[in-house]
């Protein structure tokens, strides 16, 4: 294990940031600039032992995103399953694993960046979002 007291600057961005959503063109937009931002404060902090990343999680599971997807679907009856996978089939039909993404699993991303393991991670966009993007770089 690395130790050090080098810093870790961690910005929560999105697959939105490279394959930006109709429907969120605005959220798209936001997120494309904190990838901006966080690879030019990268390059700003070079040598310092300062790490800049950021986490491009998918579509997690919460309230909010329980919302949008009940205010895009066809079947607004539908329970909560159907609602998902009508979602994944018609909003986000290249995801992989074509389900929505618990915190958990952002968090353990998270979790290696804040911690010495990533000392050599630095000006990178790591993905969390499930397979959406679909190139492999």
């Amino acid at each position: 294990m690395l130790e050090n007291n080098w810093g870790r600057i961690i910005f929560i961005a999105s697959e939105s940031a490279l394959v930006i959503p109709a429907e969120m063109v605005h959220y798209g937009m936001t997120k494309t600039a904190q990838l901006a931002i966080s690879r030019g404060l990268a390059e700003q902090t070079r040598g310092t032992g300062v790490t800049v990343n950021s986490v491009l999680p998918g579509p997690t599971r919460s309230e909010g995103i329980a919302d949008f997807i009940r205010s895009v679907v066809e079947n607004k009856d539908a329970g909560e399953a159907e609602r998902e996978a009508e979602f994944f089939a018609k909003l986000r039909p290249l995801s992989l694993i074509r389900r929505l993404i618990d915190a958990d699993e952002i968090a353990t991303m998270v979790t290696y960046l804040a911690s010495p393991l990533s000392a050599a991670t630095n000006g990178a966009a790591l993905r969390a979002e499930g397979g959406i993007l679909p190139t492999i770089a």
